[in-house]
Parts: structure tokens; C-alpha cells; sequence
């Protein structure tokens, strides 16, 4: 059962008062918080609304391996179950939940907290935000939730995550790229700087596939922007140029009139061109000279 969201609480304040909570999250430099309690790992379960929901296995097994040497040194944020008394729901820390039960822990760490249902979700996207792996997609959409969904603006945000007012804007002027470029920064083949000189250009998506293929530099790209589409005409080196569909068909009516591979390179707006065919044996090269010469 939902519980219904509490009246306005002050967005600056109350974006700061979530803040203190989660900043001791994943922070080195902050000495880690006493647990307000120790509970079984069978009464912890995660919060059925987490925006999260993929976990490298690779860095859970890091984890895990660093949680059974050393223990969890981070207590999780718990809220009590709604409708469930005997169980604790995670606020944030899902992560170290998880190795917990990889490491085989019996009890794990815990700060209660009185959330309701929307300080849930808000201190979940927060605590995405803070992650060191983000892409800058996933941080710019974060963004874009706490604003959308919760009414914070870009200079709370900048103040309660010790960002700059123009990091977050110039993120989330990312998430105006078409999708296929937003793939690339998800995936690492694009980096932000390379897709920010790409904002607002229509021919976005081709360039981003030609700063990839090419491996250009942000300046590069920059250059290429303002040089504007004369140059979607111009071959990238080293690639080949696709065939248009008339020279495959010729290529292969050849090919089986001739018994033999057929050939054309031919280059559009130009006259002349070169036909190559390839023969298997000497009898084959026998029958070809005896077609051409007409015997």
C-alpha cells in the first residue's frame, strides 16, 4: 500500500537534509557513520521502486570479496517496511546488501529513517548521481528526475551536490541528442565533450558515426560541425565505398554468364571505371579467352 507523500517540505532544505544522509555513502573522505543498529540480512529486502536496476557482477564480486575481508564499513539507510513491521526496506545501499549475501553475512549495518515514499525515490536517484561509473546520460536523466519529478532547480541541485550550476546544465543539454548518439555515451564510444559539440545539429548521429570510425578529437569534431554538410560527401580514408545496386546486379548477371567472379569498381560521376575477373585454373582462363575472341 502507497502511503500518501508529505506536504511541501522546503526544497532547498529538505534536498539538504537528504543529502547529509546519503553523502556518507560512498564517501572516502568522510569517517564512516555508527550504525543505529545490526539486523539479520533475511529482514533487509530492496526497494521494489529503485531506478537502478542492473549491478556489474564483476565489481559486486570486488565488493563482496572487500565486505568478507573487512565487513561493511558504510551502514545502509532503511526505512521500516510499509505494511511489514518485521522488515526493514533499502533506502540506499542495495549494492552492499547484495555482497553481503555473496560474503555469506549473518547481520549487516543499518541507519533507520523515517522516508516516506517519495524521500525513497528521491534518495535513491541521489545516490545513482554519486556513483563514480555514471555516464553522463544517466547522471543528465537523474537530473532531469529530481526536477521534474520532485520540482528541485538546477541551482539547489548544484549546491547540495557540490556541483556547478553549468555541469548540470550542460549534461542535461545531452539528453537533446538524438538516441543513437546518447548510445555512444552510454557506452563509452563518445564522450560527453565530443557529443556537447554535436548539440542542436541536425546531422548529428552521422557525425557522431564519422568522430567514431575516425577516432577525432572534440576539436576535431568542432571543425566538422562548422564546416557544415558538405562534408557527409567526402569518403572517410580507409573506408570503403558501398556499391549502388545497379553495378551488384551487372556484377552478378556476369558472374553467372561467365562461370567466374565478376568485379566493377566504378565511381559515381565518372565515365571509365575497372571490371576485374577471376579465374580458378587454366582451363577456366582457356574458356575465357576463346569467348572473347569469338571461338
Amino acid at each position: 500500500m502507497t502511503r500518501s507523500p508529505k506536504k511541501s517540505r522546503g526544497l532547498g532544505r529538505g534536498l539538504s537534509a537528504l543529502m547529509s544522509d546519503v553523502a556518507v555513502e560512498d564517501s572516502s573522505n568522510t569517517k564512516p557513520r555508527r550504525p543505529d543498529m545490526m539486523v539479520p540480512v533475511e529482514q533487509v529486502r530492496p526497494n521494489p521502486d529503485q531506478p537502478r536496476r542492473t549491478f556489474a557482477e564483476d565489481t559486486l564480486q570486488e565488493l563482496a570479496a572487500s565486505v568478507s575481508e573487512k565487513g561493511i564499513i558504510q551502514p545502509l539507510i532503511v526505512r521500516q517496511a510499509p505494511g511489514n513491521p518485521d522488515m526493514f526496506e533499502i533506502v540506499a545501499g542495495e549494492r552492499r546488501w547484495r555482497a553481503a549475501q555473496i560474503a555469506q553475512l549473518h547481520e549487516i549495518p543499518v541507519l533507520l529513517r523515517e522516508y516516506n515514499d517519495t524521500e525513497v525515490l528521491e534518495v535513491a536517484i541521489i545516490e545513482n548521481i554519486q556513483r563514480a561509473d555514471l555516464n553522463p546520460i544517466d547522471e543528465a536523466a537523474g537530473y532531469r528526475l529530481l526536477m521534474d519529478r520532485f520540482g528541485h532547480t538546477q541551482e539547489q541541485l548544484a549546491m547540495a551536490l557540490g556541483k556547478s550550476r553549468s555541469h548540470i546544465a550542460n549534461l542535461m543539454r545531452l539528453l537533446g541528442l538524438p538516441e543513437e548518439v546518447q548510445q555512444y555515451l552510454v557506452s563509452g564510444a563518445l564522450s560527453a565533450g565530443h557529443a556537447r559539440a554535436l548539440i542542436g545539429n541536425d546531422r548529428a548521429a552521422t557525425l557522431a558515426r564519422e568522430a567514431i570510425q575516425r577516432k577525432l578529437s572534440v576539436r576535431d569534431v568542432e571543425k566538422l560541425v562548422k564546416k557544415g554538410p558538405a562534408l557527409k560527401r567526402r569518403p572517410i580514408p580507409g573506408t570503403p565505398v558501398p556499391k549502388n545496386a545497379d553495378t551488384i546486379q551487372i556484377e552478378n548477371e556476369l558472374s553467372a554468364t561467365l562461370g567466374m567472379k565478376v568485379t566493377i569498381d566504378h565511381k559515381d560521376g565518372e565515365d571509365g571505371g575497372k571490371m576485374t575477373i577471376g579465374y580458378r585454373s587454366l582451363d577456366q582462363l582457356d574458356d575465357l579467352l576463346r569467348a572473347l575472341s569469338g571461338n
